[in-house]
């Protein structure tokens, strides 16, 4: 079952990617790009298919943007007081 959910995962990034570098120079796709703010919204879908693929197999792309010192630093230590 894992293989099978694997393959699903792996043919989804694939074809995100694929729709993403546009192969079909504009000619196939969801939504034109000319309307405006729905326009990108295909596109939009498509990346977060992609992100969430990626990180699926352990590539966690969201991490790759983020400072060094702030990934080390352990999370804010917070304290629950009732005030009557």
């Amino acid at each position: 079952m894992k293989f099978i959910r694997d393959l699903v995962v792996l043919a989804s990034g694939i074809l995100s990617a694929l729709y993403l570098l546009n192969i079909s120079f504009g000619v196939a796709e969801f939504i034109p790009d000319n309307i405006p703010i729905f326009g990108n919204l295909d596109e939009a879908a498509a990346t977060g298919l992609l992100i969430n693929c990626l990180a699926y197999f352990g590539l966690n792309v969201g991490q790759l943007f983020r400072r060094k010192d702030e990934a080390a630093k352990p999370p804010p230590k917070t304290h629950d007081i009732d005030v009557s």
